[in-house]
């Protein structure tokens, strides 16, 4: 499929001119959303919300308002909530509102280029090349093993020797990268690393929209994957920019690859984002568990074997290939359009457990690149270019990306906050151990690399007294210095005195300029360290608090390069009767063209429809909260929050995700017509569903005025999404979401 350059600009612009200029005529100082308050009368809305298995905000609308006029469904009073939601029943199925269909696009193991479509599909990106057809990009993040090991044979057309493995393993840790070349341990661990890290990475694929709605695949020459071992023996290398090329060109104090600066494959490729330009970026994750994360004080890696091979896991698939781990956890840039690019990892966007990046580009401005870590204790940074863009469409801004300045964020609990930069003269500052959930905090170890955990505030003078500046803690010439810097950006920022947050997992840039962050959970983490709890804290004391927030943040002036900002939670997640909005740990996050937030939850796979006891009460009478009660949310579900108007702040239930999945990467088409979406990992933990089982359990809810009833809820054991037939394996896929009428799921609002 050739590009149309024109065409192309016209459809970009629609969806990107919001962000990429209109940012520039809002006022300096913007109003902050609240959403203290439900709406006081029913707003209208783009659909008619769906029932989930507890009561939420919806609820709180006064029932004898409701007409068909207000374009909301009938959700049930306060007063008869205990009646409505006393059983439920959950379908292994993406669940819409009336009105709204879903077509599968592509799933695990349909053919791609050369190869297949890859496992777990995260962030989903639409490039248009014509009125109706595009490129669809698509992220592979990880694998699941149970079920990838029950289904693989099934939906490969091949079988793996699992059996040997283990047998010649003993399901133990094997430094296989120490083995000789021709045993065959090391063989054999070859051999299924490589098939699991196929199916890792970026997907790039053809789609065109039919006459009824439906888009399907064309299968264009430009359709191609890039593995995690795209490189090792095709030559399709992935480059990189920016200072870290210094540490991979030369001989360090650790672990050098062979490969200089080409780079082996991407892996744990989760959310993203996509550039005016008509790049896609992808934001490598948890690299941590195929490749050593820590490094030295010059940037070079650990040992291979410091990530060994696990079998039950499939952790430490690069271990036996003798992948360097600082070449990993970066930003990746892919141009979808040309069949020659197989991705650039941007140093300067800094190395960390990146979940997404959230794009903010204005002519006459520098680029504004904002990406968070995910894990507990995670920041969140922001790149500034050098440079600034003169044309937002131009590809010739990915070269801004070569040059800048990365910054970390410290929140200040009176809702202002600063960036901080990344950079040798920066003072050494790291927030005390006490502040955070779990007491401790993760510091550069020195003269070491890796971490070491401070835990006392005399353990932060210390750290303090021994480093000044960034510059005592890494070594090398000055692009040296900096590449291990932002090799090593998360111990970095934590010294520097950056915010330990609460998981961030997504950014998205709203059209006035300001930022929507998706923060997935507070919980403590007594090991490595969790969030600042004077920031993210449960709604009504100072503790930690399992079910996240969305933030809004306003930079200081509005403009990409401010230095300060302010911030402000703008949804909140839990029940209704502790303080949250009905949903649990936000993920992924979209605006549409009318400027309002679309979220996805991202509740682990192992707490989905786990029962709560009558009384919500331990089997030692305590009672029970955060993991414990994540299992009344049921299924993972999207959510759809008006920023504007009465109901600005609330949300409104559009969709529940198949068993076990997680839905990921919402994209909307610039006409608002189509909502993709990928469904990540069905049948995660009870597999592929047999002869249609399902299980009777027990949940204590609560309703919205916090009292309690038990609901009886129906749950299928096992998932056969998509195709849905009775023993089929569950595959993850692709999905393009549209109103059955072809009408925009949004109406747009015009450009500022």
């Amino acid at each position: 499929m050739s590009l149309k350059r024109r065409d192309f600009l016209f459809l970009f612009s629609a969806s990107f001119t919001t962000v990429a200029v209109g940012s520039c005529q809002e006022s300096k100082k913007l109003p902050l959303i609240s959403s203290s308050s439900p709406p006081k009368s029913p707003p209208s809305l783009p659909f008619k919300p769906i029932k989930g298995p507890l009561p939420n905000a919806s609820d709180l609308l006064n029932q004898a308002h409701l007409s068909e006029s207000t374009n909301l469904v009938s959700v049930p009073s306060v007063s008869n909530q205990i009646q409505a939601y006393s059983t439920y029943q959950v379908v292994d199925d993406l669940v819409l509102p009336e009105g709204f269909t879903y077509d599968v696009i592509a799933s695990w193991g349909d053919p791609v280029g050369n190869s297949r479509f890859g496992y777990n599909n995260d962030y989903v990106s639409f490039v248009p090349t014509g009125e109706n057809e595009g490129f669809l990009t698509v992220n592979f993040e990880y694998i699941s093993p149970g079920i990838w090991f029950e289904t693989y044979s099934q939906v490969i057309g091949k079988p793996l020797s699992l059996k040997k493995i283990q047998s010649l393993t003993q399901n133990q840790k094997i430094n296989a990268f120490a083995l000789p070349e021709k045993d065959v341990l090391r063989q054999e661990i070859v051999q299924l690393s490589q098939e699991g890290l196929i199916d890792l990475g970026m997907g790039v694929i053809s789609i065109q929209r039919q006459a009824d709605g439906r888009w399907v695949r064309t299968y264009s020459p430009n359709d191609r994957r890039i593995t995690g071992l795209s490189g090792w023996k095709d030559q399709h290398y992935l480059k990189a920019t920016g200072p870290a090329v210094a540490i991979f060109r030369k001989k360090g104090k650790g672990y050098n690859d062979p490969f200089g600066e080409k780079i082996i494959g991407t892996f744990s490729n989760c959310a993203g984002g996509t550039t005016p330009w008509g790049t896609v970026l992808s934001a490598e994750e948890n690299f941590q568990s195929y490749v050593p994360e820590a490094v030295y004080p010059d940037g070079s890696a650990y040992e291979p074997g410091e990530t060994p091979f696990v079998l039950d896991e499939m952790e430490g698939l690069g271990n036996v290939f003798g992948l360097a781990g600082n070449k990993y956890g970066w930003i990746v840039e892919v141009d979808p359009t040309n069949p020659q690019d197989y991705g650039t990892k941007h140093t300067w966007l800094g190395r960390y457990r990146h979940e997404a990046v959230g794009v903010r580009v204005e002519a006459g401005q520098p680029l504004a690149f904002y990406s968070g870590c995910d894990r507990l204790s995670g920041h969140l940074y922001k790149f500034v270019s050098k440079n600034t863009v003169k044309n937002a469409q131009d590809k010739k801004n990915s070269q801004l990306l070569s040059e800048g300045m990365l910054y970390a964020a410290q929140f200040n609990p009176d809702g202002t906050g600063r960036w901080i930069p990344l950079k040798a003269d920066t003072t050494v500052n790291p927030d005390l151990p006490n502040v955070h959930a779990g007491g401790v905090i993760s510091l550069p170890q020195r003269p070491d690399g890796g971490n070491f955990v401070a835990k006392t505030n005399e353990d932060i003078q210390r750290f303090k007294q021994r480093f000044k500046t960034l510059g005592n803690l890494y070594t090398g010439n000055p692009e040296e210095q900096q590449g291990a810097i932002l090799i090593d950006a998360h111990l970095a920022a934590s010294a520097v005195g950056a915010t330990c947050t609460a998981r961030p997992e997504d950014i998205e840039v709203g059209p006035d300029g300001s930022l929507f962050i998706a923060f997935t959970s507070g919980e403590a983490n007594a090991e490595t360290g969790g969030p600042n709890l004077q920031i993210f804290k449960h709604p009504s004391q100072e503790k930690p608090y399992q079910y996240g927030w969305v933030m809004r943040l306003v930079e200081e002036g509005n403009v990409p390069q401010a230095m300060t900002f302010r911030w402000q939670m703008f949804a909140t997640g839990g029940e209704v009767a502790e303080g949250g909005l009905g949903f649990s740990n936000p993920d992924n996050l979209a605006v549409d063209g009318a400027g309002n937030l679309w979220m996805v939850t991202d509740i682990s796979t192992s707490k989905h429809n786990q029962p709560v006891t009558q009384g919500r009460l331990d089997q030692n009478q305590q009672p029970l909260e955060g993991k414990d009660l994540l299992g009344v949310y049921g299924n993972n579900s999207v959510w759809f929050l008006p920023t504007s108007g009465d109901a600005a702040g609330q949300a409104f239930l559009f969709a529940i995700g198949p068993m076990e999945s997680e839905m990921t990467g919402p994209f909307f088409t610039p006409d608002q017509k189509t909502l993709f979406m990928a469904a990540q990992h069905p049948g995660e933990l009870h597999r592929t569903r047999q002869n249609m089982a399902t299980k009777t359990l027990q949940f204590a809810l609560q309703t919205t005025e916090g009292e309690e009833f038990m609901q009886t809820r129906q749950v299928p054991v096992g998932s056969n999404w998509p195709t849905k037939k009775p023993n089929d394996p569950p595959k993850p896929s692709v999905v393009a979401i549209r109103r059955i009428n072809s009408q925009p799921l949004v109406e747009k609002r015009n450009p500022v």
